[in-house]
Parts: C-alpha cells; structure tokens; sequence
C-alpha cells in the first residue's frame, strides 16, 4: 500500500545488527553485570535493599516473607524474574559467599555444601547493620533518584555508601565483552587504607597494599602468594590470588595421627570437594591417604586418615592441593562502572579514590541539605520570637482584622511562611516555657549553620569530616568485632615440597616379568629369574628383572625408542598381565631389546646389530608420554639390540664372525641422541655381544658348566672401529659373553 511503502528504510543489516548489538551489550553491562565502583552494587542489589528500606525491614523491627519482598522489587524497581532476584536476594544474605552479608536471612538460606535456599515463601528477612549504613543518607539528598521503570516509582542511582562496599564485598558478573570478579577485603584494613590516602593523596601502591594486605574471605583459608605478586594484582586490577584449606595435625596419641581440615577456599562446595577426594582415594591416585570423613556442622570439619603413622602430613597435603581444590585460585578482574558509568578496570588507588570522591559529593549535598532544612527552621523561629516580642498586638489583629495574615507582614516585616506559622501556633505554645526552648532551638541551629557554612566552605574541614565518618565506620564493623575479624591468612610458600614415587607409593620388591608375546605382569617379591613361569600357549619368557615399586622400568626397543612405567602400575597377580602395546606406544614392527631399572647417575652404552654406539647419560632414557623418546638413530634393516650400564672402563666387543676386540670405554663419544660411532668392523654379520668390565678384573665368559675370567688382554686389546681377533678356546658357540 503506498502510505505504507513511504514508511519503509532501506539499511544495511551489518549496520543495524551492530547498533542494536551495541545497544544489548551496553545494557547489559551498565544495568546488570558490572557494580558501580562507588557503593559497589549492581542495579539487582540496589534495588533489592532499597525495597526492604521502603518496607521499613530495619535490624530492629520484625522480618518479613522474602516473596513480600521480591513481590515489591519486581513489581515497583525490577521487571525480571522472581527467580532471579530471590537468588540475588538470597547470595546477600549467605556468610559463606558474602564477607558481610547485606541481608539478615531466618530460615534456610543454602549452605556451602551446595544446596540452594528454600523457596522464598519460606524463608523471611531484613535488613543488617552494614546494608543500613550503606544507605545513610538517601532521606538527606545525598544521591540523585530517577523514575522506575513504569514512572510510577523513584529510586536512588547509587546509595550513599558510608562503608566500602565493592572492596568489603567483592562482586562478580559476567556482561557481553567483558566481566568481573573482585574479591572482598577486611573493611578495618580498607578504612586503614583510605585514611591514609586522605591524609597523603599521593601515597604509592605498595603503602596502600601493605594497609589492604589482600582479599579476607568470609569461608578463610590460607593466601600462599608473595607480597610482589599480591602487589602486581592490585596495581594492574587484574591477577590470580592462590588459596588453601586450612589444616592441622590431630594427634590421636600412639604415634598416630589425623589431618583435619577446617577452612576450605572460597566459592569451592564443601560436598563436591569430598566427593573428588573420594574418587581419588578410589581411583587409588592418593596413596598416602586411607580414609575422608565430613565431621561438619555449623562449622567445617573435614577429617583425613593417613594410610599409616609414618606419613609425611605436608607431603600428604601438598599430594592433595595439587588433585584437588584444597588449593584453587581466584582471578581477580576490578573491571566496574566509574561515576559516569563508564566500564573500566581500576586499580586498588583508583577504586579508593572513586570511593572518596563519592563521599566527598555526599558529604556536600547532605551538608546542603541539612543547612536548607535549617535556614527554613531558622525563618520559622524568628518568625516565633516577633510574635513572642508582640504577642498582645498578634493577638489584637487576628481578632480584629479581616486579613490577619497581610496585617501581620505589613506590620512586622514577616515573610509569608513567618505569618502563616504564627497563624498556626497553638494556644498552649503561648506559655513562657515555650519561649525559652524556642530561643534555645534558635541559638542551636545558628551554631549549626556556621558550622555547615564553614564545612562547605573549607575542603580541609571537609576531609577531616570524611575521616572521622571512616573511624566511626572502622570502630563499628572492625576487627574488635566478631564480624569485622580477619579470616584469611597469609603463608607465603617459596619452594614446593617435591612429591617424589617413594612418598606416594609403599615400596615393596617385585619381579617384572616380559613375555615374548609382550605380555608384561609382575609378581611380589624378588623370585629367582631362572624360575619356570606361567604363560600362555606359544608364549615364553622374554626376559625378568628385579625391581621395586617405587622404581621406573626403562624399555629399549629395537628402533631405538626408550619407554618408562612406573614399577607401581605393572600389573600383578596370577594371571598373565596384560599387553605391554597398552602401556606404551609402541611400534607394530618393533620389539622390546632391553628392560631395566632406572638408576639415576648412571651411563648406558647403546648399540645396534651392526656394530655402532654411543654413551648416553640415565637423564635422557626419561620419557614424559608413553610415545617413548628416541635416542638411536637406526638405517633401514638395522636394529638397536643392547644398552649396557657403564661398570667399568673398558668395554668388550664380539662379532658373529667370533672375532673378540678390547677397548677403552673412553673411545665412545657420550651423545644425547644420534647413530653412534663404529665400535667394531666386520665383513659379514654383526655384533652378538657386549661386556664393560675394569681392566684389572678382566671379561668373563661361560665355560666348560662355569665360568672363566680372563684378565690376560694384550691378545684382543686395540682401538674402538678395529676388526679384533678370535676368541679365546672356549668360548661359548653363541657368541655371549654369559648365559642370559
């Protein structure tokens, strides 16, 4: 239709989405996530408090039903959901979330196990001291207000905030683009704070820090951060705050001990924290430990059993912090709405500032305030001491005259609001007693009045004024108080206990058994290795070794690969283990050439098939995955077949042609990864065995049903890379030194 067709637009639709994006995101940050730096609120709180100030829900007065009171914050301040605001409602009044609660809740509010707060027809509230003194002043003009939603309701843009909130309470909120999360603090140490900067404007972040300290949260714990990091935080208004439980050692006598745990971090829930260390006793990844019980009542008590008397407790509890949220961190992110709402992040100075600045404004106008309330009072009282002065004649005109009212102005030099007081006066006011409490309210007020006009007029006065306010406030809620103490500590951790095997594991000696197949099982106790163990059909030892369980077992496959598994996680039993494939990542075409423990010190030469090597040191052969860490670079066909332990200083070499050559150990070239150097030529075939031995012991070979030494080397010794000669008469017909 044409009237139609002359209303429609033609835009771009990446422009109108940004506009109308843009408009959301501002909403949502200056009307719901971001607190106002200056009382430290979001609109959802402020409200919330200001309805239970419009239902007189003082400390002294009775409760009310909190849907009374959602009833009335969604009705007349907030149009969004009762759910919603009941749970904001209900956050307020927890002293396990808020480190001075802002509502006093009767009934059950949630606890910090997790569960939520009963339904809010229920559950019944009212105001606490500290939200009361967040609101001083609102009947004084100390903040602007503005129409509610519908037009029908005012409400204040920011309370007065005589106590520091957004630093005492902390806040957290997450808008479109940006979010917060500030910690509370201990208010005795914040006002500490903000009377210093009052009397030196220009002191430095570590002063105000060292004042501030760092965050006290209301569930305690213990912050472990350096006083350079804490500072860092509070400087840049973005950082990560580490906190832990609070332990102690309970002797139970005997030797024995327990762990009871009284003080968890903040925001962490009491029953999922049991719940993961329940599943880590389980999943057996907590060895030291035995048992967790949840003593709890009112206050937190969380009892750990140690698996036996001779556990380390810190090497226990440092095993936790590091599984579990015994130790978590909070990020903090000082990102709130400045004066002009404007969304900024603040460091620790500028929200004392912005905090001072408020209260300098409020300071003024309620002074303003006050001095207009008294000139009125002053206008009516002089008005009173005329009448008093000529009362007969007052009392003639009001008889006699038609217009009393403009007699009396005309007469006396009265204003309008004078003659009309007069005009209003009581006859039992008319008494001498009166008089004289009148000249004295005239004089009181006069004194008053010179006082405000010389607060106004000096910011010295001023500043002094605000001090005074901030002591008042500190003497109220501080640390002489049993909510003003400070609950969080402070242990400042600079080296890590090391969680070695051994503290995690018992140590006990087992027999680590590879079959050929590649199944791997271990049993306890150190077996003889030539014992006959059980395997599957078509499968037979490999090889065996001697271990414990605290030890790391070091494969070396024929790809020059070397793999670790910790002795604990070897299957035990008496079945047949399981595959080794399953364990560590190796090769379909590849097989396991050596097994050992792990010794830490200690110098390995590594060789493959064709006769080349090299010396590795121990700390290379540890691998961090189970993918193994190649050491030993190997040419197609070639197989890395040997890693001896370096025990002596020379080194015995024969091929397959039985040709036997003798060197010093200090001819091969100690390298972390590579193919090695030559360690002995040979036409055809290869290497078939190795032996390291001290020159003065001399080598050993299998024998006649023994063994010989022979310590007679001039007929083999040469250089590394040489062809050597036969071995001696005797010699075992496989070309090994020893039986394996």
């Amino acid at each position: 239709m044409p009237e139609f067709e002359q209303k429609i637009k033609n835009v771009a639709l990446a422009e109108e989405l940004s506009t109308r994006y843009l408009s959301y995101a501002m909403s949502t940050i200056v009307d719901r996530a971001l607190p106002d730096v200056r009382d430290g609120l979001k609109p959802v709180h402020r409200r919330l408090l200001y309805a239970m100030r419009q239902l007189h829900l003082d400390p002294k007065s009775g409760f009310k039903k909190c849907a009374r009171v959602v009833g009335d914050v969604i009705g007349k301040y907030h149009p969004h959901g009762d759910t919603a605001v009941y749970q904001a409602m209900a956050r307020l009044a927890q002293d396990f979330s808020v480190r001075y609660p802002l509502v006093d809740g009767q009934g059950n509010f949630g606890n910090i196990d997790g569960d939520g707060p009963a339904a809010m027809r229920y559950t019944e509230a009212r105001l606490t001291e500290f939200a009361i003194a967040l609101m001083d002043g609102l009947n004084d003009d100390a903040v602007d207000f503005r129409d509610t939603y519908d037009g029908e309701e005012s409400e204040p843009v920011v309370m007065p905030g005589a106590v520091p909130n957004l630093l005492c309470n902390g806040s957290a909120g997450i808008a479109v683009g940006m979010a917060t999360n500030i910690p509370p603090h201990n208010l005795s140490e914040v006002c500490d704070a903000l009377l210093l900067l009052i009397e030196k404007p220009d002191a430095d972040m570590e002063a105000l820090v060292r004042k501030v300290r760092g965050p006290d949260f209301p569930t305690g714990g213990v912050i472990i951060d350096s006083f350079a990091t804490i500072l860092a935080n509070y400087t840049q208004g973005r950082g990560a705050f580490r906190i832990r439980a609070k332990w102690e050692k309970e002797d139970l006598g005997l030797g024995q001990y327990q762990i009871v745990i009284t003080e968890i971090p903040y925001q962490v829930v009491k029953s999922k924290l049991i719940e993961k260390i329940a599943v880590l006793l389980q999943e057996k990844k907590v060895p030291l430990l035995s048992d967790v019980r949840d003593e709890s009542s009112h206050d937190v008590r969380i009892v750990l059993e140690p698996k036996n008397r001779n556990v380390d407790a810190n090497m226990l509890m440092e095993h936790l912090f590091r599984q579990t949220d015994l130790e978590s961190k909070f990020a903090m992110n000082m990102n709130v709405l400045d004066a002009d709402l404007v969304p900024r992040v603040m460091s620790l100075k500028e929200v004392l500032q912005e905090f001072l600045k408020h209260r300098q404004i409020v300071l003024q106008r309620r002074s303003n305030y006050r001095l207009q309330k008294i000139n009125a009072r002053l206008e009516i009282l002089s008005g009173y001491l005329i009448a008093y002065l000529n009362l007969d004649e007052i009392i003639r005109i009001i008889r006699e005259e038609d217009e009393p009212k403009a007699v009396m102005m005309a007469k006396f030099a009265l204003t309008d609001n004078q003659a009309e007081a007069i005009l209003n006066m009581k006859l039992r006011s008319l008494r001498k007693l009166e008089e004289t409490e009148i000249k004295r309210e005239f004089e009181d007020l006069s004194a008053e009045k010179e006082q405000l006009e010389a607060l106004l007029s000096d910011e010295r006065l001023r500043w002094q004024k605000i001090a005074e306010e901030i002591k008042e406030i500190r003497e109220k809620f501080g640390k002489k108080t049993a909510l003003g103490k400070r609950r969080t500590e402070f242990s400042e951790v600079n080296e890590e206990i090391e969680i070695s095997v051994e503290a995690l594991v018992e140590k006990e000696p087992i027999t680590v058994i590879l079959s050929q197949k590649g199944w791997i099982r271990c049993t306890k106790g150190h077996n003889p290795l030539n014992e006959e163990f059980k395997f599957k059909e078509d499968d037979a030892l490999l090889m065996a070794i001697h271990a414990q369980t605290t030890d790391k077992i070091v494969l070396q496959d024929t790809s020059g690969k070397f793999f670790n598994i910790q002795g604990s996680e070897i299957p035990s039993g008496r079945g047949f283990g399981q595959p080794l494939r399953l364990m560590i990542d190796l090769g379909n075409n590849d097989n396991i050439a050596e097994m050992f423990v792990f010794e830490p010190g200690a110098k390995y030469l590594i060789a493959s098939n064709t006769g080349r090597g090299f010396i590795v040191d121990e700390n290379h052969l540890l691998a961090q995955t189970r993918n193994g860490r190649k050491i030993m670079n190997v040419a197609e066909g070639e197989k890395t077949v040997f890693c001896k332990k370096i025990t002596g200083d020379m080194v015995a070499v024969i091929g397959d042609n039985r040709k036997l050559l003798i060197f010093k150990a200090e001819e091969i070239p100690t390298m972390a990864r590579g193919r090695g150097v030559t360690l002995q030529k040979y036409k055809d075939g290869g290497l078939s065995d190795i032996q390291i031995f001290n020159e003065a012991d001399g080598f050993t070979y299998n024998r006649a049903g023994g063994t010989k030494t022979e310590t007679n080397l001039l007929t083999w010794l040469g250089h590394r890379a040489q062809v050597g000669k036969l071995a001696p008469f005797g010699f075992p017909k496989n070309n090994r030194f020893l039986k394996d």
